[in-house]
């Protein structure tokens, strides 16, 4: 290949290599990297809009947090609001009486005087003999249907609805549902507490780029462009999932147009569900003022391009002009005519080989010259060529795995009550953390019974009575050195194999003890036990020479032991059919030294 190449330039004339080697060099190179740093332009400017738009969103979030905490404050002092008890759980017998209890309780007209935050409160209860007004509302089978009643009736905790006002077909806005729940009486009532929607749309009135609040399900609760409020985000082409995690940057077309999307969902301390603030903004916009330096920038270079290109035409014609005419020169020699003399101006190689070719005829007719004299001269030349070596780097990446899902399990079943399935979700948790450390390094004995006990505990919650056990750890052993994971897969073993099949008193002992410099330990088991020849086949799989891959077996630990300790050391195991199985070993407290 590089034969054909060669020869192939060998072919061209100089100024076709001149441009070759420009277009090659220069040119191709540099709209290569004037459209790399374009590319950089438009996706600094673009990342700069979405780093200062989830800035702008953040803050949205503080100003609508700190907004959503008065009518949540409010509810909580009319939560305890013992007038409020009295005024609805009374009897009344004539309307008078009803009048009068409402003209003491003023509390609802003067809250929205005394918080812009808030525009309206009501109570819907179910004392028939109050008449509704603007404020206290009996509930009906309509009221009773509605999803954002039904909610709260079933769930003690704040709710954010976006729903009509007192009256049914008014104009819809952001309101805190909650349930009270007299305790001395025996019906509830629910709290609506609606935010004021002027207040809540200056919050996103300065905002660079169309920002809207949404609820759960989707309905823009307020918005840059107050016009939005009410509609769906659907309408608006932002097809979004509301509950796919805490924050979201999307890229996609809206209405048309590439766009970005930022949605950060704020959900309310004690509150049932939450709002999302959403972002959108063009990427055309955003990277058009970057497309325009990128544009001037090719246009300097590729003015620069033709400059140059131009400057390689005048160049290579200069110089193939003198080539040509030292060609020509050439040529008349080569016919034998030696009084030929070029006149090359210039310092430069073709002027030193016009020089050099006027000493060569001068040279030449003195050889002849000396031809005639002598009868025999030669002359020889020489060409030397070098190869170029190429050297690539390969790089590798190692990617990294993280794994927390058996926590969020845990508090789910913690927060839903279920106290002992917490428990035993985070002892598997523990247990698979201390699995996926093992490594080379030894622990202690107290760490490697921990693991014991966790992977016990797991087992007692599956077997129930089948499966009882016992550690018995002397003190001073806790702190000796073995390597991990070395008493587990025997207990695991010992229930797998010994007590699977036992249906009441299982019982699994596990003893730790020191004889003199030695930790003596012991599992026990009260199974099915093992015939002698089955006992004596497990004991020669032990210093069989096939390999286990990545399991933790029985001959696993019996060689990590002896590779350990030395090969006076390793598992024993005695059996009994019927009665158990006993699997011991013994490992000097000085770990390495005494191999």
């Amino acid at each position: 290949m590089w034969k054909y190449f060669v020869q192939a330039t060998n072919n061209m004339r100089i100024r076709n290599k001149l441009i070759f080697s420009y277009l090659f060099v220069v040119m191709i190179p540099v709209l290569i990297v004037g459209g790399i740093i374009t590319a950089y332009f438009r996706q600094d400017a673009l990342d700069n809009a979405i780093e200062q738009t989830a800035n702008d969103v953040d803050k949205i979030k503080s100003q609508l947090s700190t907004m959503l905490s008065v009518p949540i404050s409010i509810s909580n002092k009319l939560y305890l609001d013992d007038n409020l008890k009295d005024l609805v759980n009374t009897n009344y017998t004539t309307i008078l009486q009803m009048v009068q209890a409402y003209s003491k309780y003023n509390d609802f007209e003067e809250l929205p005087r005394l918080y812009n935050e808030i525009s309206n409160v009501r109570f819907y209860h179910y004392n028939r003999t109050m008449i509704n007004n603007t404020q206290f509302i009996n509930v009906t089978a309509k009221i009773e249907g509605e999803e954002w009643f039904q909610t709260a009736m079933n769930n003690p905790r704040i709710g954010w609805f976006f729903m009509e006002g007192s009256d049914i077909g008014t104009e819809k806005k952001l309101s805190l549902v909650r349930r009270i729940k007299f305790k001395d009486y025996r019906t509830p009532g629910v709290l609506v507490i609606t935010l004021n929607q002027s207040m809540l749309n200056s919050i996103l009135s300065k905002e660079t780029f169309n920002t809207l609040i949404a609820d759960d399900s989707g309905y823009i609760v307020a918005a840059k462009n107050p016009q939005n409020v009410g509609k769906t985000l659907k309408q608006l082409d932002l097809n979004i999932d509301m509950h796919q995690g805490q924050e979201q940057t999307i890229s996609r077309r809206v209405n048309g147009v590439s766009s970005n999307i930022i949605v950060d969902k704020l959900t309310p301390q004690t509150s049932l569900n939450g709002l999302s603030v959403v972002s959108v903004f063009s990427t055309q916009g955003i990277v058009q003022d970057a497309k325009k330096v990128g544009w001037i920038g090719m246009a300097l270079v590729i003015g620069v391009l033709i400059l140059a290109l131009t400057l390689i035409f005048v160049v290579s014609k200069l110089t193939t002009n003198r080539l040509l005419h030292l060609s020509r020169q050439l040529n008349k020699v080569a016919r034998g005519n030696f009084d030929t003399i070029s006149f090359l101006d210039g310092n430069d190689e073709i002027g030193q080989l016009s020089r050099q070719f006027n000493y060569m005829v001068r040279s030449i007719n003195d050889l002849l010259n000396q031809v005639y004299e002598s009868n025999e001269k030669n002359t020889k030349l020489e060409v030397a060529q070098k190869e170029i070596k190429l050297k690539m780097m390969a790089s590798q990446i190692n990617p990294h795995f993280l794994f927390n899902a058996l926590e969020s399990i845990r508090m789910k079943a913690h927060l839903n009550g279920e106290k002992e399935i917490a428990n035993i979700v985070r002892l598997l948790g523990k247990l698979m953390r201390k699995n996926l450390e093992v490594g080379s390094v030894k622990k202690t004995l107290k760490e490697e019974m921990d693991i014991v006990r966790a992977y016990l505990e797991i087992q007692k919650f599956r077997y129930e009575d089948r499966l009882n056990y016992e550690l018995i750890v002397e003190p001073e052993t806790e702190r000796v050195l073995l390597p991990p994971l070395i008493i587990q897969p025997l207990v695991e073993n010992a229930i797998i194999h010994g007590l699977e099949g036992k249906e009441v008193d299982g019982m699994l002992r596990v003893r730790c003890s020191m004889k003199e410099d030695m930790l003596h330990v012991e599992v026990i088991d009260n199974g099915a036990g093992m015939s002698e020849e089955r006992r004596q086949f497990v004991l020669a799989t032990l210093d069989a020479e096939e390999e286990e891959g990545n399991r933790i077996g029985l001959r696993n630990i019996h060689q990590r032991i002896k590779l350990t300790y030395g090969d006076d050391f390793g598992l024993h195991i005695t059996s009994i059919p019927g009665q158990g199985t006993k699997m011991e070993f013994m490992i000097p407290t000085g770990g390495e030294m005494h191999v």
